[in-house]
């Protein structure tokens, strides 16, 4: 009988699939994990907005021997390059020994976040009190951004063409700023509507000023004019020069471990920063590559990919054409021989609330890095659906180098879904799937990651460059 047992036990760990947790991890992995995520911990505070993403990566490029993309210049394989898409969006290039001829090695990943943006108009005051309207980005549930600590971050350019950086609320000694919420005395009525009607977007007013100036010799609206006097003294700016700004509100935690154990992280904007960083490294660390390896962080994911530093701009596509001409290739067939990384976060399965989820088919904190072979909604719609030929080409690479990974869909069938930049991509012809993190509370003010996932996405884009 135990002969019997011993070949069952051998024939099922030849033809079942076990998904490895983060118990088969040796202890050097962990240890590297949680070295690794120090780092990202710093980027992860330092970039709450693109436009600061993009200059974290410029410098951390630069440190690594980077140089800014010259079109005219001949490059050799092992230089190493990057180039700036309006301060939003920003490509790193690893020069191959092949070049583009065979197609370059992309891994994509977007740096906005769902937030709060300033409308046009923002400042008013009501009943003396001073308070900036807003118009939220990205899909957010309205009611997680109450109450809780925001901060100031953007640029604002005047009227002579100044630009004058914005960021208020991220020292400990700032003031910060708040959208107010109704107490629970007096919301009776509040709490029998439906989510989305309980707070709406007109609702997000964020509490900016109290105090009225001081030396007017009129009443008329002195707290505005108060938060008024005190921006142009630290910004020298008009209200006017709001017409012509980028400034959004940001929440104002700091990442920090979470747990007794100290394995994850939580955080604002691990959506997709958490993959964007992973993919920077790799790209900073990739050395003698035989085909040109490109990270490319990009803007506007959360809001449809639009826009020229979105993912849907000829940005990647035109800096691809140009380092296509230098190998003497048309810019279409590299791009048509190329392999791309979408990396994109997937919803982690909560057990609070596992009615949301379709068990066997998610994937888990802790677990590794998962792919989503397609996103979309309903009947796959929205999405690229990876074929089953890159898809067995990117599980083999992850198997053959012990990088721990696991499948993930979007929820249960019908009940939601979401989109990627990996469409956009295909569109190009080019391969591609997407590989990222697992996030609880995705999308919310403070979303929590496993460290181990965070570095085997590391791993994972490392290895994909130096194949």
């Amino acid at each position: 009988m135990s002969e019997e047992k011993t070949k069952t036990a051998l024939l099922r760990e030849n033809l079942m699939n076990e998904p490895k947790t983060v118990k088969d991890l040796f202890a050097e992995e962990i240890a590297q994990a949680d070295a690794f995520c120090e780092g990202y911990k710093t980027f992860l505070n330092a970039s709450p907005v693109e436009r600061e993403a993009v200059a974290y990566t410029t410098a951390a490029a630069q440190a690594a021997g980077f140089t800014a993309y010259d079109p005219a210049a001949a490059y050799q394989p092992g230089d190493k390059v990057y180039i700036v898409n309006r301060d939003k969006a920003i490509a790193l290039a690893v020069i191959g020994k092949n070049g583009v001829k065979n197609g370059a090695r992309l891994a994509i990943a977007h740096i906005d976040s769902p937030r709060i943006d300033l409308k046009p108009n923002p400042l008013y005051e009501s009943n003396h009190l001073a308070l900036f309207k807003t118009h939220y980005y990205g899909g957010l549930k309205k009611y997680q951004w109450t109450a809780i600590p925001l901060t100031l971050h953007g640029v604002i350019v005047k009227l002579d063409g100044t630009r004058v950086e914005v960021k208020w609320g991220d020292e400990a000694d700032e003031s910060c700023f708040c959208v107010t919420d109704l107490l629970p005395h007096l919301a009776q009525e509040q709490v029998t509507k439906p989510m989305a009607k309980a707070f709406t977007g007109e609702d997000l007013n964020v509490l900016v000023g109290s105090r009225p100036y001081a030396d007017a010799e009129d009443d008329k609206e002195l707290v505005k004019l108060n938060v008024m006097s005190i921006l142009h003294e630290k910004y020298g700016i008009t209200e006017g020069d709001f017409l012509s700004a980028e400034l959004c509100l940001v929440p104002s935690f700091k990442a920090k471990d979470i747990g007794f154990d100290r394995s994850m992280i939580g955080g604002y904007g691990h959506d997709d920063k958490v993959c964007a960083y992973p993919a920077l490294m790799a790209a900073l660390d990739a050395k003698d590559v035989e085909n040109t390896c490109v990270t490319y962080l990009t803007d506007k994911e959360e809001i449809g990919s639009d826009g020229n530093t979105g993912m849907q701009s000829d940005f990647l596509r035109y800096f691809i054409y140009d380092l296509a001409k230098q190998d003497g290739v048309e810019g279409y067939r590299a791009l048509s021989q190329s392999t791309c990384l979408s990396a994109d976060v997937n919803a982690a399965f909560d057990p609070t609330y596992a009615a949301a989820f379709e068990a066997k088919n998610s994937c888990y904190l802790g677990n590794g890095v998962v792919i989503s072979k397609y996103t979309g909604h309903g009947g796959k719609y929205d999405t690229s659906d990876a074929s089953a030929e890159y898809m067995g080409a990117v599980r083999a690479l992850l198997e053959n180098n012990h990088i721990q990974w696991q499948i993930g869909e979007l929820g249960r069938v019908d009940l939601g879904g979401g989109g990627t930049i990996a469409k956009y991509v295909a569109n190009m012809n080019v391969d591609v799937i997407d590989l990222g993190v697992p996030v609880l509370s995705m999308h919310a003010p403070f979303e929590i990651v496993s460290k181990t996932d965070v570095y085997m996405a590391y791993r994972a884009f490392y290895e994909f460059f130096m194949q």
